[in-house]
């Protein structure tokens, strides 16, 4: 098997779970710099944004770190004669946070082609993907450029198409973990699989390293993830809730707060599966019914959304947290980064 850190450039095999909307410069290249690869999710950014996140991480490290994007489905929809409809069942919202009803925009996300054009021009060290496996152009080009590429499976059936499909290494992500199930064979009710229970199977059946990830936040879960045969820990939750990383006050006191059986999986903020806390915003859009197709419902939310991450409204927020964020115990980065590497065996 092929040794990970080395096959990334990494001095320690833990990596930093890449968070749309939350990623920050400063959490990123602290996990790069304590010698992990520290992750950046790209989700929503255009080409411009991209290549100016890959300037500022670059001054802020000379360590290796990964980008991450979203692959499309297909099942994504333009903006259209719903939007009005669905964008008007929010309006209590808006309300709230003092913004007005918005309208549709030229388009909810940048193309795919668009995005990768501003990758490959930044070169990161990793292009880890969600919800599919890269093309083989893409893969391609990643390996002209020395890009290497990890893409993300919630089973077994996941993971061996990555495998085949020429990726470097598969996060095998437990349905623990926060944030969007990023399920793409089946819909991701039916892709629940435990970490415990997938992350074995994954490396059983495929020749490439495995990197851990779901419920892992502190050196427990580390080697709970080495003892299942991974060859790295993805964790996300732990960093999110420290001082370096986008979340606000409000949401680190969620992550603290919330016990692992309250956590919830829900379509309301995005309109694809997620796990988080549920708060009045997702009760409500729940109990309303009303729930656009994604990439629209996300949308429509994050007018409100940010709006309420500026007030420090949580109750407004989408707040992704995971089953282990009881176990977010710790300040900074460093702090967590060093609990994290205590559990790799031999360190």
């Amino acid at each position: 098997m092929t040794d990970l850190a080395e096959l990334l450039g990494i001095r320690h095999p833990i990596v930093l779970g890449a968070f749309g909307g939350l990623s920050s410069i400063e959490l990123t290249a602290a996990v790069s710099e304590a010698g992990g690869l520290g992750s950046y999710g790209l989700y929503g950014y255009d080409g411009e944004r991209i290549r100016r996140t890959a300037a500022e991480l670059r001054a802020a490290t000379e360590h290796p770190f990964a980008f991450n994007i979203w692959l499309p489905l297909g099942d994504e929809v333009e903006p259209g004669p719903q939007h009005a409809v669905f964008a008007q069942a929010l309006e209590p919202f808006y309300e709230a946070v003092g913004v007005d009803v918005p309208a549709p925009p030229e388009r909810y996300l940048p193309s795919l082609e668009e995005q990768l054009d501003a990758i490959w021009d930044a070169a990161p060290a990793v292009l880890s993907v969600v919800y599919g496996v890269p093309s083989e152009a893409m893969i391609s080009e990643a390996r002209a450029r020395g890009i290497r590429v990890v893409g993300t499976a919630t089973t077994v059936a996941e993971a061996l198409a990555l495998e085949a499909g020429g990726v470097d290494a598969i996060v095998a992500t437990g349905m623990e973990a926060a944030g969007h199930r990023v399920s793409f064979l089946r819909e991701p009710e039916e892709s629940l699989v435990g970490a415990f229970a997938l992350v074995p199977q994954v490396v059983d059946a495929v020749g490439i390293p495995v990197i851990a990830a779901g419920g892992i936040a502190d050196r427990r879960g580390v080697a709970a993830a080495f003892a299942l045969g991974a060859s790295a820990a993805q964790v996300g939750t732990a960093f999110l809730a420290t001082a370096e990383s986008a979340a606000n006050e409000a949401h680190r006191a969620a992550i603290r707060a919330t016990s692992a059986d309250a956590s919830v999986l829900t379509r309301a903020m995005s309109g694809r599966l997620a796990r988080g806390a549920r708060n009045r915003a997702v009760r409500a859009i729940e109990a309303s019914g009303s729930i656009a197709p994604f990439p629209m419902q996300n949308w429509l939310t994050g007018r409100f959304r940010t709006a309420a991450g500026e007030q420090n409204l949580g109750e407004l927020q989408s707040l992704w947290l995971g089953q282990s964020a009881p176990l977010a115990r710790w300040d900074t980065a460093s702090a967590l980064f060093e609990e994290l590497v205590a559990g790799v065996p031999g360190s």
